[in-house]
C-alpha cells in the first residue's frame, strides 16, 4: 500500500509541476504577444537556468523570466562546456527554415564534387559580396560550393532589387551575375522570380548584412571570409560536429 501511495503522490506532483510550467508559459506568451502582436509564431521552452524561459519569436531567440516580468536579450553560454546555447537554438531554427528551400531557385557556382555547400545571401551592389565573387574560382578550388540567394539590403523595389531580378531573368544567370558583380548594370528584364521570397527568408533567418553564409546545419557565418580561411573554418566546424555526435 505504501508503494502505491508513493506512486500516486509522485504522479500528482508531476502533474502539479507540469501545470505550473504550463501556467508560466501562458503568462509569458501573453506578455510577449502584447509586445509583438504581429508575431507569426511564438514558441516557449525551458532552459537550464531556473526561472528563465527561452522564447522563439518567429526566427529570433530571446529569454523571459518565468513570471513574465522581464524580457532578456542576449546570448546564454554554458561556461563549463563553452557551448553557446543561444546560437545552438538559432541554428536549429535556421536549419528548419532552409530545409525546404528549392535549390533550383538558386544561382550556383560549384565544383564538380564539393566538400561543402553554402547558401550565400548576396547583394549585387555590396562591396564585400563583389570581393567574394571575384574569388569564386578559389572557393571552388577549396571544395566550396556557393549557392546564391538574393538579399537586396535596400529592400524590395530598390535598385539593387531590380538588378537581382534582371540577373535572375537573364538567359545565362551565371554570366549575368558575374558581370553585375563587376559593376555592369544587367540588361533590364522581368519574369517570374524568387527574389522577394529569398529576401524575406533572409530576414526570417536573421540576416542583417551581406554576404551572409549559411551551412547545411544552420550555422550563420556573417561577412566575407577569404577562401582558404573559410575552408579551415568549415573543416574545424565539421570536426567539432563529428566529436559531439
Amino acid at each position: 500500500m505504501r508503494h502505491i501511495n508513493t506512486i500516486i503522490i509522485g504522479s500528482l506532483l508531476a502533474i502539479s509541476v507540469n501545470a505550473v510550467a504550463q501556467d508560466e508559459f501562458t503568462v509569458v506568451e501573453e506578455r510577449i504577444r502584447s509586445l509583438a502582436p504581429n508575431a507569426q509564431s511564438i514558441a516557449i521552452s525551458e532552459t537550464p537556468i531556473e526561472g528563465i524561459l527561452m522564447v522563439q519569436i518567429n526566427g529570433d531567440i530571446v529569454y523571459a523570466t518565468a513570471d513574465g516580468k522581464f524580457l532578456i536579450q542576449g546570448r546564454v553560454v554554458n561556461m563549463e562546456t563553452r557551448e553557446d546555447l543561444t546560437e545552438s537554438a538559432k541554428s536549429e531554427v535556421r536549419r528548419e527554415l532552409i530545409a525546404g528551400v528549392d535549390t533550383t531557385k538558386q544561382i550556383a557556382f560549384a565544383p564538380e564534387n564539393p566538400d561543402y555547400e553554402l547558401m550565400v545571401f548576396t547583394d549585387i551592389d555590396c562591396g564585400y559580396c563583389r570581393k567574394l565573387h571575384a574569388q569564386m574560382e578559389e572557393y571552388n578550388e577549396n571544395g566550396i560550393s556557393v549557392r546564391y540567394m538574393a538579399f537586396p539590403r535596400a529592400g524590395i523595389g530598390s535598385k539593387s532589387y531590380e538588378k537581382a531580378v534582371s540577373v535572375w531573368c537573364a538567359d545565362n544567370q551565371q554570366e549575368a551575375m558575374t558581370a553585375a558583380k563587376l559593376g555592369s548594370d544587367p540588361d533590364p528584364a522581368q519574369c517570374d522570380n524568387p527574389i522577394a521570397e529569398q529576401y524575406q527568408l533572409g530576414q526570417a533567418l536573421g540576416v542583417t548584412g551581406t554576404p551572409a553564409l549559411l551551412t547545411a546545419d544552420g550555422t550563420l557565418i556573417p561577412g566575407y571570409v577569404p577562401p582558404e580561411q573559410l575552408r579551415e573554418r568549415l573543416d574545424k566546424m565539421a570536426a567539432v560536429s563529428t566529436t559531439t555526435e
